[in-house]
This record gives structure tokens, sequence and C-alpha cells, in this order.
């Protein structure tokens, strides 16, 4: 009689570090964005994490520093680099804090592995932006025998050549001169990964058209943790389910729409400014809400404050999350107003109102677009158009069969991309399989 066959061995236990210095960190709220959400899964599966950071936030334009206990409670480390401040994202001040960043990690993480204080480590993790980071990351790893992977957030220089200023012909010259040396860095750091993780498909298709067409790759989305939002109305052929009294259940006046994320130059929040006057000359009942902060706040309190009619601007600023989840989870619409020249792909903000099951109003062209109409989820207008924002936002408010069957479509494009509690096992599972 043959024998049973072994059972699988289990996968190792690896030493994993993360380097990233963006996302907050445990102890600056809630809910874990992707870099404390890939440490949570991968200390759950048993491997020791340790995820490199800075003192500087990048969302909070503050000094942190990390709480006691965060390997007692989380299961996992936070080591903070010492990084200089800046005020603005696009700025000499971050570009500096990015070198400081990855000078003073490499130091840190060589003296720590040679005095015994970490193990040294299987795979490392590491973010671009900022290209400095995965730089070190990759030396490192060639250093201790590791595996490399880059994480592609953003695109990068790119970001920041459309801000070159000058009619087209002159930008690109000028953008080749100023940043010709950071694409060829980039270049060079894919060209020797052992793997390159994506936040979406648009970012991967750009930044690796040219790489090897064997170098591993995976796509895993910012996404959302869907359970943080009350799903959204359920509805039979669009029309609302009765209540307990037996009256259909009351659809809210007026229309809830809410941009979240920051303000600044990136977003098309002259086009709100705008729609808001359209909607209140049309007498649209409409609250617009925005939740966030940045340069373009005061612009907006002042607008908010001279608004009249039927549309209502409110600025809440920056909001605890528990406040956010609350606003999101109140409203029926979440607006997308990011300038297709910022060259963000599927922002954070699109992720939330998925799962919040909002109707999504896009200004986006490409990888978001597509997965709105895929889903049924949202409805289009042409960022820079505040009377095309309006359009859109009416439409919504006079056609509530429509916002409805909408806002089911979104729920679904929140279920099949962006659920945290899927897609981030996968990342994982590629992890593993990739460090062998």
């Amino acid at each position: 009689m043959p024998s049973p066959a072994p059972e699988p061995l289990a996968p190792r236990p690896l030493t994993v570090w993360l380097v990233n210095p963006f996302d907050d960190i445990p102890g600056e709220g809630l809910p874990p964005l992707r870099y404390w959400t890939l440490a949570r899964i991968l200390a759950a599966r048993g491997h020791d994490v340790t995820w490199w950071s800075g003192t500087w936030s990048h969302r909070r334009k503050a000094v942190r520093m990390a709480p006691l206990g965060i390997r007692e409670d989380e299961g996992f480390s936070v080591r903070l680099v010492a990084t200089p401040p800046y005020a603005k994202d696009v700025s000499l001040a971050r570009l500096r804090n990015h070198r400081e960043f990855g000078k003073t990690f490499e130091r840190l993480a060589n003296e720590s592995v040679a005095s015994g204080q970490l193990e040294r480590p299987d795979i490392i993790v590491a973010s671009l932006p900022p290209l400095e980071a995965p730089e070190a990351a990759l030396r490192l790893a060639r250093r201790m025998d590791a595996t490399c992977v880059v994480d592609l957030m953003d695109v990068w220089p790119e970001t920041f050549e459309r801000l070159v200023p000058g009619p087209a012909f002159i930008r690109k010259p000028l953008a080749q001169l100023f940043f010709g040396g950071m694409h060829r860095r980039r270049r060079a750091l894919l060209d020797a990964a052992d793997g390159v993780s994506a936040a979406t498909h648009t970012y991967a298709a750009q930044v690796l058209g040219d790489t090897a067409a064997n170098l591993p790759r995976h796509v895993c989305y910012v996404g959302a943790y869907l359970q943080e939002f009350p799903p959204p109305p359920r509805t039979i052929d669009a029309v609302p389910l009765p209540d307990g009294s037996g009256a259909a259940a009351a659809v809210p006046e007026p229309l809830q729409c809410v941009y979240a994320g920051s303000l600044g130059s990136g977003q098309d929040l002259d086009a709100l400014v705008a729609a808001a006057r359209a909607l209140s000359a049309a007498g649209t009942r409409t609250v617009l809400h925005v939740a966030g902060t940045g340069p373009l706040e005061p612009m907006l309190r002042t607008a908010a404050a001279a608004q009249r009619g039927a549309c209502e601007l409110r600025i809440h600023g920056l909001l605890p999350r528990a406040d956010y989840v609350s606003l999101l989870g109140s409203c029926d619409v979440g607006l997308v107003l990011v300038k297709p020249e910022s060259l963000v792909a599927v922002p954070y903000k699109a992720c939330d109102y998925a799962a919040a099951g909002l109707a999504i109003v896009n200004s986006l062209p490409g990888e978001l677009a597509g997965l709105i109409d895929e889903h049924a989820a949202g409805v289009a207008y042409t960022a820079g158009d505040g009377g095309s924002l309006a359009r859109a936002i009416t439409a919504l408010a006079t056609d509530r069969r429509t916002l409805l069957t909408l806002r089911a479509g979104s729920r679904r494009l929140a279920a099949a991309a962006f659920d945290r509690e899927r897609t981030y096992p996968a990342f994982v599972d590629w992890l593993e399989t990739l460090s062998g």
C-alpha cells in the first residue's frame, strides 16, 4: 500500500523590511494604509517585520514619534529615521528630506545588522517615491543577500516634470535637463530589482514598459476596508426597499456630495467653486462637503462664506477618521476632482468612495474611468469645467433611480478591486513566493 503523500511544508518565517516614509504609522490614525496593512498581514503569518519610516509626517507636516508597544500591539516593529521637515509636497526641501532619509536609513540598517540589533533581512520592500529609499534598499539587499522589491506608488519624477513652466517645446528640454538623471537612476534601479509591485496598472505599464519581460511584477491597489462603511441603500429595480413603517425610504434632500483629500494645486477645486455657483443659480438643492486640508483651504473657506442659494459649500478641514467615515456614510456622491496632468491613476479617495457605496463623479481618464464604467459606478465630467461638473451633479440630483443604481455599482467595484481583506493577502502571497 503506498505511503500517504507528505503534508506540504509551511513557508518558513521571513525577516521582512518595509521601507516607506510617507504612510501613517501606528498611533497616527486609522485605518491602516498600504504599508501598515502589509505589515499586519506579514506579521500575522509569522514573519519578522520591521517598517522603516521617517520622523517627519508627510500627511500632517509635523514631527512624529513611534508610540511604545507597537511590537506588542501590532506584531511588527517601526524604526524611525531622522529626516528634515518640508512644508510643500513639491519643493527642494522635500527632495532634501528624501536624500537624508535614504542616506541615514542605509547607515542605520548596516549598523543595526552589524551590531546584532536586527537580523539580516530576507526581503526588502521599498516604495518609489522616494527614489533614494529603494536605491539604498537595493544596495543593502546586495550586501546582505536579500531579495529587493520596488513598490511603485507614483510615477516619479514625472510628477515634478509637469510643473516645469513654459510652452511644451520649452518644457520638454528643461525637464530632460532637470530630471534626466532621475530617470536614468530609476531605470538602473528597476533593471537591478528582483521584483516590482505597483499601486495601479497604469503605473506599472508606464514605468515598466521597457524593462525585462521576465521581471516579476504584481499590482495591488491602495484599496479600502469595506467593513468600515455601511453599505448603500438596497434596491429592487433601483427602487428603495420599504422601511419598517411600510413607506418607501426617504431619499435624502438635498443631494449630499463629498470631496475628500488634499486641497492643493493638483486638485480641480476652482471647478468645484464654479459648480457650486452654477448649482445655486439653477436652484439644484445640493450640499458640497470638503474634507481635507492644504494650501487652497483658505480660498475654499472664502468661497463657502460667500456662497448663497440652493447649493451649500461646507468646509470641514482635516477630520478625525471616525468623523470622516461618518461623513462619507451620510453622503450620496463622491467627487474625484483630480487634474489629469497630476498623473494620478486611482487616488485613495476613489477607493474610499467605492467602499462607502457613493456614486463617483470622476475627472480622470484611463484606469479609474475604466473601472467605473465596468461596474456602472459613476459618471464623468470634464476637468477644469465647472459647468460640466455642475451638470454631472444635477443629473444625479434629478434622477434618484440612476443614483441608487450607481451607488450599488460603486460598492461592487470596491468588492471586486479595492477590498484590502482580499487584495493584500494576495500581495503577501506574491512576496512569499518571490522570496523563495
